[in-house]
């Protein structure tokens, strides 16, 4: 439980490190009450890995986003905000693999055309070799998903699109990934739902979700607004720099903002940056052995080439998951499926095409005019549109996007975790302050739960927000 102090008038001052999700959420939830929290965003906008940026009055989203929950809090603070803004769209994922779409979830007539009657009679084959003969551990993710789903489909459908976006080895991603991100779904369950339509509709599985008009970043544009009509203070381009604490008491955060540093006070303070940041930037510094577990939590970065198509229809799906071995893309957006309203031009479409990489690696340093020239030539190779077709493009890089499960990361993470239990007055949220794969509406419930905590002394434990819970 986090205690709270006064500043010399009597009143709380509440700083949130982070204008994402979960710290906007934070912020949104304690202005309703009445407070007047301070939020501190590093970038020119808020959003975090859920804002929309734009190019040429084009509209591109940085990562994929479908609104959908299972928690009524975030759902009656999304209708609340959004109002009309708020539509409902079809759900269409493929799966671009051998040079075919697949449908997924999949569709029995789809899956065998596609595959063949060799292929599916082997898929049909291993899933019950592993189902009568399982791994006993589920240690990796290699080892969950083929217990689930067979290793032909494993190898087929799983392994290179995971390796791909992770960078190392499906045997050394922890199993606890899986378990998080495809929780529910198998071979089995996916096949009821082809021919019974059970009537709990899986969240792996769901047909259509909403949407904001212009993004996501629409979203979170009115929750700053909302937040700032009502006395709090949301500050852009401020970078924290160093995190002042007494003891075990958080005192202020020094950021550096327009060419200028100054020390933000505070009597509460939550924070969603990068839980190994948050660590290297306390002064006085943690124990040595908190700072080296700290540095061994891992990222994943990525990178959107985002391509102007002069084209008015190219495919139908909201996304496409890229398989192929043969290009470097992980996935292809189609922005014009998520909202009509994310394109300028209705004669034209707008393709984001994400690269996953790490932070200073050949993809992540190559020159944006070569990674647009890579992505229109990438496009053309998938035959999702022709490479005379592209008119323009531009790039966005988004660091620390993923959180690596390797086989050590909880090691560390305990050991982080434990050292920030002990101060008073801080909780870490969201993805990356939790150091959780979090979707969207988690990440915001860590918000809501940090803030009850903090005014009303509940105990809720932000660690374990989403571990029995269905993600969106």
């Amino acid at each position: 439980m986090t205690t709270s102090a006064k500043n010399q008038n009597g009143a709380r001052e509440m700083v949130i490190i982070g204008g994402g999700p979960a710290g906007l959420t934070a912020a949104y939830e304690l202005a309703k009450l009445g407070e007047h929290p301070v939020v501190l965003e590093k970038r020119d906008k808020v959003g975090g890995l859920s804002r929309t940026e734009t190019f040429k009055n084009f509209h591109f989203d940085m990562g994929g986003h479908r609104f959908f929950t299972k928690a009524p809090e975030v759902n009656r603070m999304w209708r609340e905000v959004m109002g009309k803004d708020f539509l409902l769209r079809p759900r269409l994922s493929r799966i671009y693999y051998n040079n075919k779409s697949f449908h997924y979830p999949p569709k029995p007539l789809n899956a065998l055309w596609g595959l063949g009657i060799l292929q599916s009679a082997l898929v049909m084959l291993s899933y019950v070799r592993w189902q009568l003969f399982p791994f006993k551990v589920e240690e990796a993710f290699e080892q969950w998903v083929t217990n689930r789903f067979g290793r032909q489909l494993f190898l087929t459908f799983f392994k290179t699109y995971t390796e791909k976006v992770w960078g190392i080895p499906t045997s050394e991603l922890k199993a606890e990934w899986a378990a998080q991100r495809i929780k529910d779904l198998s071979l089995k369950t996916a096949v009821v739902s082809m021919f019974l339509k059970p009537g709990k509709k899986l969240k792996t599985l769901i047909e259509e979700f909403h949407y904001p008009r212009l993004g996501p970043g629409m979203l979170w544009d009115k929750v700053r607004r909302n937040v700032e009509l009502r006395g709090g203070h949301v500050y852009l381009n401020r970078e924290v720099v160093r995190i002042e604490r007494s003891g075990n008491r958080i005192t202020g955060v020094v950021v550096d903002g327009n060419g200028q540093t100054e020390c933000i006070p505070g009597t509460d303070f939550i924070s969603s940056m990068p839980v190994s940041e948050f660590i290297k930037k306390l002064d006085p510094p943690p124990p040595e052995p908190v700072l080296r577990a700290a540095q061994q939590l891992w990222y994943r970065d990525f990178l959107t080439v985002c391509l102007i198509v002069n084209q008015p229809n190219l495919f139908p799906d909201n996304w496409v998951y890229v398989h192929a071995p043969t290009v470097r893309v992980g996935r292809i957006q189609n922005f014009k499926n998520q909202s009509p309203a994310m394109v300028a031009d209705p004669q034209k479409t707008s393709l984001g095409l994400e690269y996953f990489c790490n932070e200073g690696d050949d993809l992540w340093s190559m020159a944006d005019t070569d990674l647009v020239e890579l992505a229109k030539r990438e496009i053309a190779t998938v035959g999702l549109a022709r490479y005379q077709d592209v008119e323009e493009g531009c790039v966005f890089r988004v660091e620390k996007s993923y959180l690596v499960y390797d086989a050590d990361y909880r090691d560390h993470l305990d050991a982080v975790r434990e050292y920030l239990g002990t101060l008073e007055n801080f909780q870490t949220i969201g993805r990356n302050g939790l150091h959780r794969y979090n979707n969207q509406d988690h990440s915001m419930l860590t918000g809501m739960l940090a803030v009850r905590n903090m005014l009303y002394g509940e105990t809720n434990d932000l660690w374990n927000v989403n571990a029995d819970m269905e993600l969106s």
